[in-house]
């Protein structure tokens, strides 16, 4: 295992419980595919990542702040700017591509143009821990540090609701443009969903945090992620809770269904970083990617499903084309 730049002492623990992981398992891992490119040093940490409407464009942002268009497939870089005063917890691309929303743990909505000019900023009340949302409904919602989830109309960012719904901070939220329902979980363990016009409820609780969230592609199902597992509830009456396990070691950290809604992307952090495609009905793999050598945080599928990218405490970016996936090694 080969760290870039002395990231094992940036990252202590997260390397140090995941090479013990290693080390038990005999060092042995499963054949996985190779990502095609691999963007070193991108971030100091990655963070978020958001693909273009048109799939021909990645945004990448990390703990410092800073955002990074990437041209695909290839990968080259566009431009890069300082967007917020610490780490960025969404990105959203907005009119036709040519605009970009960030969201910063500075507790402030921006929005840029492709060359990095700022727009418009929206200061929040409290520090912005994720962000969701669809331009077609013309509606985001922000998870805060502070237990709120707010809703803002799209394009000026204006407030629509405001909805204190957890004790201490959000760790995710989903909104399902179709249906115009929402989805939050808090550091409290509670998951809430609820409809634009109708109170929040609670679904039940899962074992664990989930810390974070995706909407079935026709609304009818919401999934969590936690420690080795993924949380799902149906929508339908009654609500109940299913747990898949999976064979992540550690934390899911970030997931994202295929269009179908017959997979699940999945990425892992403390205790590996894996990258995994899952079955969304069991749990199951259905393809494994190359590990990231530290934790990792972020992934995205794009909206044509060529591309799979990720990022991680390891600093870089990874991106698979699906189109020229290199074999399984």
């Amino acid at each position: 295992m080969i760290l870039p730049r002395s990231l094992a002492r940036r990252n202590a623990p997260c390397y140090a419980v995941g090479l013990l992981v290693l080390l038990a398992a005999g060092c042995a891992p499963l054949p996985s595919h190779p990502p095609n490119v691999v963007l070193e040093d991108a971030h100091n940490s990655g963070y978020r990542l958001a693909f273009s409407n048109a799939s021909d464009t990645l945004a990448s942002a990390g703990t410092e702040g800073r955002v990074r268009l990437w041209r695909l497939p290839l990968a080259k870089e566009i431009v890069s700017w300082k967007a917020h005063d610490g780490s960025i917890h969404g990105l959203l691309f907005l009119d036709r591509d040519r605009l970009l929303l960030s969201a910063g743990h500075d507790a402030t909505l921006a929005v840029w143009d492709r060359e990095g000019r700022l727009q418009r900023r929206r200061p929040t009340p409290s520090p912005i821990t994720d962000l969701a949302g669809s331009e077609a409904a013309g509606l985001v919602v922000t998870g805060h540090a502070d237990g709120v989830v707010r809703v803002w109309s799209l394009p000026r960012l204006e407030p629509v609701s405001e909805h204190r719904l957890h004790r201490g901070a959000v760790l995710a939220v989903d909104f399902h443009a179709a249906t115009r329902r929402y989805a939050s979980s808090g550091r409290d363990g509670q998951v809430k969903i609820w409809k634009h016009d109708e109170p929040p409820t609670a679904l039940p609780p899962p074992p664990g945090n989930a810390h974070h969230l995706a909407f079935a592609p026709d609304g009818g199902t919401l999934t969590g992620s936690g420690w080795f597992r993924l949380y799902r509830w149906p929508l339908a009456a009654p609500r109940t809770l299913t747990v898949l396990p999976t064979e992540h070691r550690g934390l899911i950290k970030s997931i994202q269904y295929t269009r179908d809604g017959r997979q699940i992307a999945t990425i892992s952090r403390e205790t590996d970083s894996a990258v995994d495609l899952l079955d969304a009905g069991t749990g199951a793999v259905t393809r494994r990617f190359r590990p990231h050598e530290l934790c990792g945080t972020h992934l995205r599928l794009s909206p044509d499903e060529r591309y799979l990218a990720t990022t991680s405490d390891d600093a870089s970016v990874r991106i698979w084309d699906f189109q020229r996936l290199i074999p399984p090694q």
